[in-house]
């Protein structure tokens, strides 16, 4: 179920929200909304991210760091077994990359964006799934009894949820963009 009407949500980023806020924080809103600074923020975030840690990966530290994540996992060991470690980590490191450049490309054509977006979504699913899969992300504390914490590693795992959120959003953005692209070309 909608809040907005379909046709109403693609029309609403043309919309200029600032000269409808009334209130200061509305107006602070608006001014943040009017300027895309979520999707700057976002979208180049995301790409410093995939570029800095896929080229990490390919690195001899980045793969051995990996091992335990990768190892543990029923949707990607496969992988490492495959290929091994090294060769293994270089392919996620350049997927990561490949994933950057598209989404660095739906800048201008956003069907591009769309498509980094679906592997940036693919790879932060998986490695969010880790956090169940790896031994040691969710620990107990001694004296605290039926409670269980995530531990530095499971807090490291968990930043990827966060990122899947934004790679679901980063689609939906260049998804917006590319159908208003699609109806202007009418």
């Amino acid at each position: 179920m909608s809040l907005v009407p379909s046709g109403q949500a693609i029309n609403a980023e043309k919309q200029d929200l600032s000269k409808d806020a009334k209130s200061n924080l509305a107006k602070l809103a608006a001014w943040i909304n009017d300027r895309n600074i979520p999707f700057l923020i976002t979208s180049i975030g995301m790409i410093v991210m995939l570029l800095w840690a896929g080229s990490y990966k390919m690195t001899a530290p980045g793969a051995e760091g990996i091992v335990p994540l990768v190892s543990n996992s029923p949707l990607i060991s496969w992988h490492f077994k495959l290929f091994g470690p090294y060769i293994g980590s270089d392919i996620i490191g350049l997927t990561e990359w490949a994933a950057a450049i598209l989404i660095i490309a739906g800048y201008r054509k956003p069907k591009a964006g769309i498509v980094g977006g679906f592997i940036a979504t693919l790879m932060f699913f998986t490695t969010s799934s880790m956090l169940i899969t790896t031994p040691g992300a969710i620990i107990s504390v001694p004296g605290i009894h039926h409670m269980r914490f995530m531990s530095n590693l499971g807090l490291f795992l968990f930043k990827d949820v966060i990122s899947l959120g934004a790679s679901f959003y980063l689609i939906s953005y260049f998804g917006r963009k590319a159908i208003l692209s699609e109806n202007q070309s009418r």
